[in-house]
């Protein structure tokens, strides 16, 4: 089968949008080519020795690399995904370059590709993410091994905005809490929840590949009788009280439903967001503590930033 490799040259501003973009158009997952990777200190963890080619890597910026099915509908796509990308200006969203290619390349070269990029990962002081096809063993008793298969959708767990989400979850979950996950898409948030002592887990997303993808996810890694994952429109129709509300999604989008986390979760409960640029920082903050929230912490990882508030109601 032939495969179509679509390269987005764009920003770390924008990597979330054109990849939930990319993903929404059918891709089976995202390449991330960050500079940035480049000038990275990497503690060697598992004893690996980081070699990374600069010629891989674009001169400023990130390129995003994703693989669509060559059929009779691969043009209209791709113009669909160049239309979506340009839209993102609407949102205040620096889309940088953003110059696309298109190149072929077979099945065979297209699984070989992926491999290359992904080896475990340690997000934080327990939770180690690795990818399915690699024989990790866990370095400490108390590790929690999560996996992901990047083929399934959306990336490995391992942006920034998703790490600083686990380490809050990893810091504020309490044995026997309820939680719910807004936008789960890979459900990697919901399953460290479950791992971390949640008794119950409520995993929603609108799009209908996500709600898939973490549903094979969640059952991977053995918490399906803890998670539940269902199709939802953010919390419309959704009733708490729980103990953890989680969203790592675009600070327009979390600005949508802070009042509704208000609404369901208990009071002292905690929302935990992430997925929020810099610049609108400010905009969510302010939103919450109008809603009754108190900001008890601020996580900042590269250009990202998550916010943990309290409800107080």
């Amino acid at each position: 089968m032939k495969w179509s490799e679509i390269s987005i040259h764009t920003t770390q501003e924008a990597v979330e949008p054109v990849s939930n973009i990319l993903h929404e158009a059918g891709a089976s997952g995202v390449v991330i080519e960050d500079v940035d990777d480049l000038s990275k200190e990497r503690q060697s963890v598992f004893g690996e020795i980081y070699q990374l080619n600069p010629s891989d890597y674009p001169s400023e910026g990130v390129i995003l690399k994703a693989y669509l099915p060559v059929n009779s509908f691969l043009g209209e796509t791709v113009e669909e995904i160049k239309q979506a990308i340009t839209n993102l200006v609407k949102y205040d969203i620096d889309i940088g370059a953003n110059t696309i290619s298109i190149s072929e390349v077979n099945e065979e070269e297209w699984a070989t590709a992926w491999k290359k990029y992904y080896k475990p990962v340690k997000i934080s002081k327990r939770i180690t993410i690795t990818p399915t096809w690699e024989d990790y063993q866990p370095v400490n008793s108390d590790e929690l091994i999560i996996e992901l298969d990047p083929g399934m959708a959306f990336g490995t767990g391992t942006h920034p905005t998703t790490v600083m989400s686990l380490q809050a979850i990893e810091k504020y979950i309490k044995e026997g809490d309820s939680v719910i996950d807004v936008g789960t898409g890979s459900g990697v948030l919901s399953i460290a929840s479950a791992m971390l002592g949640a008794k119950q887990v409520e995993a929603y997303d609108l799009d209908e590949v996500a709600v898939n993808s973490a549903r094979l996810n969640v059952k991977l890694n053995k918490v399906h009788t803890k998670v539940l994952v269902d199709q939802n429109d953010l919390l419309k129709g959704i009733e708490g009280p729980v103990d953890l509300v989680v969203g790592n999604l675009l600070a327009e989008i979390i600005l949508l439903f802070v009042e509704d986390t208000a609404k369901v979760l208990k009071p002292g409960g905690y929302f935990i967001t992430s997925g929020i640029i810099q610049g609108k920082k400010r905009d969510v903050k302010e939103k919450l503590e109008q809603q009754g929230f108190t900001i008890v912490e601020v996580l900042e990882m590269e250009d990202w930033v998550a916010i943990v508030a309290q409800n107080q109601k």
